[in-house]
């Protein structure tokens, strides 16, 4: 299975411990393949990628921010932005993504399961504005 993972919206702490904790639980335990994409969801609709492997999270627990960068990008602001992402995701054999994030980043994931698609969405929020979070 090959595995795409995304920050979105802005820094917070713990993102980078995400990130390691997908990639070396899914590689280790599934044999799963990563991608990363860059800059939330800016990455997935321009095809922006990096790769996620073992060597690229280690090391990245102490580093602030987010290795894959993170951005406010909004496709379902963007005219076929959606669809774009879709057609970018099959491109890159892509079978499910992560998307870790707040109210935005979370709700283009929603979108992107209408239509199909698997999303595991990381609830991340600065503002704690995400509805069935704990706090």
């Amino acid at each position: 299975m090959r595995v795409g993972v995304l920050t979105g919206g802005g820094d917070c702490p713990g993102l980078n411990a995400v990130i390691r904790a997908v990639v070396r639980r899914g590689v280790a335990d599934y044999g799963y393949d990563f991608v990363g994409f860059r800059d939330g969801w800016k990455g997935p609709l321009e095809g922006l990628t990096v790769p996620l492997d073992i060597p690229a999270v280690r090391g990245i627990l102490p580093r602030g921010g987010t290795i894959l960068g993170s951005s406010r990008t909004n496709p379902i602001k963007v005219e076929g932005g959606i669809e774009q992402i879709e057609r970018n995701l099959e491109d890159l054999g892509i079978d499910a993504l992560i998307a870790i994030g707040g109210e935005d980043t979370l709700g283009v994931a929603t979108k992107l399961t209408e239509h199909g698609f698997h999303v595991i969405g990381v609830p991340k929020t600065i503002d704690n504005d995400l509805s069935a979070t704990d706090y």
